[in-house]
């Protein structure tokens, strides 16, 4: 083979493998037309009748490690507004450090007042979350399941306005909207304030609407206790236990309802390498959920719409690998000259692009965020999410080809607002990342030089959004702003 052919060999296996990618971000941007078509039309909020008759309540805590947050959390579940003779608190204590003594003593406080509250401790964390779960479902004496992270504080309401949708015997979890603690904290929590809302706000609203598959979301929902034990119980199986029970219950013919008007404050990660954790586990573990139920749900009888809705919803993550792709934006891919096939394909990363600028732009909306801080978020938020690219393409693949896997806590510090600050522990986290993301943001600012440099216009913005977001993830993991922060004095 000469080298003229190899050239055009190499360049026809770029632009098919570079092509594919690009109809695939295009195909993932359209869905979020869709979805966000659909909430223009859709109701605000979701009425719920009032409960005749108050049933028996176990509200879950499971805590792995968590001494900053731990009694927060046992405070605000003890102040639910529940008949006491009907509440049970169950605090599932995975933790090999301090925070079991906090919740003894926490807990014993609380039993004193007439709270009924225990701390049930594993010495073994078998099953992580999944198996803390199943074992204290086993001593659970409630009919209903209400479960809460370490970094959320129910409100006192919670369990009056989401119980009565229960009332229809086929339902059988319903889930409450998150809100945020410490949103204005930093520009990292900002952008992911926004990445929750439009989850919350745009996605499971229009799924609920549509009649479409939805998930509980690990926590701030109640689940009906025969729904869970109908569906097979908690799984380890993938690090989506949530999600992964959540499509079980719906294939089992049990209904979910969704209340995005109670809202239940959250703590955000303050640092960049807490987030990435939690977003590797959720990638990998929308992945393995994936591989496990999209073959049981397309072999039933279901609507078309349901399939594919389901397909998108657990592969949504694949369009991380689809920016990386992008480094195929050479000479080998566009030659000089005005090759239609480079317009061609600039175009389709435009369509897959601006679908996420307006899904993230209808979410501030929704919020009832406008302005120049707004329009500067939607914007930021698009070019943080490229700039997660190489780190959700490890767990993407880690989420195709591996099953189960270790459950990676999320570090919570107390953080409850602006100025609050923190001291991370040296051995929470591992060695400083960064390098991948900077070397790859330098790469691609070539590559825009490149195209700048021959007037090439049209892929440009993308590898701008590209460029800052993948610098922006870089430097934060390189150095950790923050990691000097200290609580300011009482």
């Amino acid at each position: 083979m000469n080298g003229v052919d190899w050239v055009w060999w190499a360049r026809t296996a770029a632009v098919i493998l570079f092509a594919g990618c690009q109809l695939a971000l295009a195909l993932y941007g359209l869905h979020r037309y869709v979805l966000v078509a659909h909430r223009w039309r859709a109701r605000a909020g979701v009425p719920v009748p009032s409960a005749a008759v108050l049933p028996r309540v176990t509200v879950q805590l499971p805590v792995y490690n968590e001494p900053r947050v731990v009694e927060r959390l046992i405070d605000a579940a003890c102040q639910i507004e529940y008949p006491r003779e009907l509440l049970d608190i169950q605090v599932l204590d995975d933790s090999t450090d301090g925070t079991t003594d906090l919740a003894r003593a926490r807990a014993a406080l609380h039993r004193s007042r007439g709270v009924s509250i225990e701390v049930l401790h594993r010495r073994e964390r078998s099953g992580f979350k999944a198996g803390a779960l199943r074992e204290g479902m086993q001593v659970a004496r409630g009919e209903f399941l209400a479960i809460f992270d370490a970094d959320f504080l129910p409100t006192r309401d919670f369990l009056h306005r989401l119980l009565p949708a229960f009332e229809d015997p086929s339902v059988g979890m319903v889930q409450a909207r998150w809100g945020h603690v410490n949103q204005p904290y930093s520009m990292l929590t900002e952008l992911q304030s926004l990445f929750l809302d439009g989850h919350f706000l745009i996605e499971q609203g229009a799924r609920f609407d549509r009649n479409r598959f939805f998930n509980f979301n690990g926590t701030a929902g109640v689940w009906r206790r025969t729904c869970i034990e109908g569906a097979g119980g908690w799984s380890a199986e993938t690090l989506t236990e949530d999600l992964d029970l959540s499509y079980r219950a719906q294939l089992a013919g049990w209904r979910f309802r969704y209340c995005e008007d109670v809202v239940v404050p959250a703590e955000l990660p303050v640092d960049v390498l807490a987030f990435k954790s939690q977003q590797r586990r959720w990638a990998k573990g929308s992945l393995q959920t994936a591989r496990k139920v999209l073959p049981v749900l397309w072999r039933r009888s279901l609507p078309f719409a349901s399939k594919v809705e389901a397909v998108f919803h657990l592969t949504s993550n694949l369009s991380y690998p689809t920016f990386l792709a992008s480094a195929l934006l050479l000479p080998v891919v566009f030659k000089p000259g005005g090759d239609p096939l480079s317009l061609f394909l600039g175009v389709m990363m435009l369509l897959g692009t601006i679908g996420v600028l307006l899904f993230f732009a209808e979410t501030e909306r929704r919020a009832g965020r406008t302005g120049w801080r707004s329009a500067g978020r939607v914007f930021g938020a698009l070019a943080f999410g490229m700039g997660m690219s190489l780190a959700q393409t490890r767990a993407v693949l880690s989420g195709l080809l591996r099953r189960g896997g270790a459950w990676e806590r999320t570090p919570k510090h107390g953080v409850t607002g602006h100025g609050h600050g923190w001291r991370p522990a040296a051995s929470e986290f591992g060695r400083r990342g960064g390098f991948g993301e900077l070397t790859l943001a330098a790469y691609f600012a070539a590559v825009a030089l490149w195209f700048l440099w021959r007037a090439e216009w049209v892929p440009l913005p993308f590898l701008i959004l590209l460029v800052s977001g993948l610098s922006y993830v870089g430097w934060l993991s390189a150095t950790r702003p923050g990691a000097r922060a200290v609580a300011p004095s009482a």
